[in-house]
């Protein structure tokens, strides 16, 4: 998987991670991937809604100790 973009949202509380991950996703071609570091719990959910309903792909996403992490495709 090639990464575009690394996302840097450690320690932003809702909904900033989505905010920053909508700016950096529109600097993107379609197909291009952004790589997301949060540690708001909240993000799971948001950010998998938030893929959907825009047309784009949440290609995995994993935990490692206290960092989420997402690899949203860009639709």
């Amino acid at each position: 998987m090639e990464i575009t973009k690394v996302l840097d949202a450690k320690g932003l509380a809702c909904p900033m991670p989505i905010v920053k991950t909508k700016k950096a996703i529109n600097e993107l071609e379609s197909g291009q991937i952004v790589e997301i570091h949060a540690t708001d719990k909240g993000a799971k959910n948001d950010l998998s809604a938030w893929a959907q309903s825009g047309g784009h792909e949440l290609v995995k996403h994993e935990e490692d100790s206290d960092v989420l992490k997402f690899w949203i495709k860009k639709g």
